[in-house]
């Protein structure tokens, strides 16, 4: 993996490879990423969840899907 350093003053650029150490920060930041997603999946499921139980609860005790619908 490399780098691209640009002189902004010159535009003169520069590609260095990439130290160790800058490429474990960049694992580490997909890993960071991967799991930000994965949580915000889990979270959007467990609010799809509720609102699909709290739809079924409403349908039980009488209401219609349009007076359920309303509701949102």
């Amino acid at each position: 993996m490399e780098k691209v350093i640009v002189d902004c003053s010159t535009g003169e650029q520069t590609v260095l490879p990439l130290t160790a150490e800058e490429i474990a920060e960049l694992e580490a930041a997909a890993v960071a990423a991967a799991e930000a997603q994965a949580a915000e999946q889990a979270a959007a499921q467990a609010k799809a969840d509720a609102k699909a139980s709290a739809e079924a609860k409403l349908a039980a005790l009488g209401l219609t899907a349009d007076e359920i619908a309303a509701l949102n």
